[in-house]
């Protein structure tokens, strides 16, 4: 790593950490650790400020990618605004995580809010690639890229509605999600989150040593696959509506899309 990229990498991880430090505060207030999850979008758009404020400055590839970052940011900020906004408690999973840490749980959440910082470095590591890219113009490669996060960023944006759809039908109650995006995956949405970050990654190639940000969507897909998303998903799935969602299970794909199974 370079003079210059290690210094803006590390600019970006004093931002990045401050602000997840000040979002630990806000959840002593709150007495709700959801709020990480909002500092989650937010410290991406913070770090790409950052990244491209002590790098090439805002040229035409560092614009683009500022834009695709601060949509795919806001988005999930105002969803997650809104969710917790009409939830009268906190979500099952810190709930849970709050009981596990007993005593001192309020400051042993510092280092969950911290690790999400530390999570966050490495998997912004295709956006410290691009804005080191003092090349003008784009090349086909990151046009790709880009149509590759537009269309999953719709795809994320899609199956959170088609559920919430469900979700307000009050017949639907006690049942699960069978329709539309959700006919053909279990959790649509992660897979769709996981090609914005392929999308990312696609972009970065046009840049030097843009391989290097293979590591954000693997890293994105362990993430996802086997820690915090589908696993916990589908135990609160399992737990709600039981034999229901079993057989839902024997039938969609957990992850990728894939058509039915009889």
């Amino acid at each position: 790593m370079t003079s210059s990229a290690l210094h803006m990498f590390l600019m970006g991880a004093l931002g990045v950490g401050s602000l997840f430090f000040v979002m630990w505060i806000i959840h002593l207030f709150l007495k709700n650790a959801a709020v990480v999850d909002v500092g989650w979008g937010l410290g991406f758009i913070l770090l790409s400020a950052v990244y491209i404020l002590s790098g090439e400055g805002f040229n035409l590839r560092n614009t683009i990618y500022f834009l695709m970052i601060f949509l795919w940011g806001m988005r999930i900020v105002l969803y997650l605004l809104k969710r917790i906004s009409a939830e009268k408690e906190e979500d099952k999973r810190y709930r849970k995580i709050r009981q596990g840490f007993g005593r001192m749980a309020w400051f042993k959440f510092l280092f969950i809010f911290e690790f999400q910082a530390a999570l966050e470095m490495i998997i912004g590591i295709p956006l410290l690639i691009v804005s080191l890219n003092p090349n003008p113009g784009l090349s086909f490669v990151e046009v790709f890229g880009i149509i590759i996060f537009v269309v999953s960023l719709l795809g994320e944006a899609l199956s959170d509605e088609q559920l919430h759809a469900f979700k307000r039908d009050s017949a639907n109650k006690g049942k699960t999600c069978d329709i539309g995006l959700w006919k053909y995956s279990r959790h649509p949405n992660y897979f769709f989150e996981l090609m914005i970050w392929v999308g990312l990654f696609i972009y970065a190639l046009g840049s030097p040593m843009g391989w290097v940000g293979i590591i954000s969507p693997l890293v994105m897909f362990y993430l996802l696959m086997y820690v915090s998303g589908v696993p916990l998903a589908e135990e609160q799935s399992l737990l709600s509506r039981g034999d229901e969602y079993r057989k839902y299970q024997k039938t969609t794909s957990i992850f990728f899309p894939m058509p039915k199974r009889n």
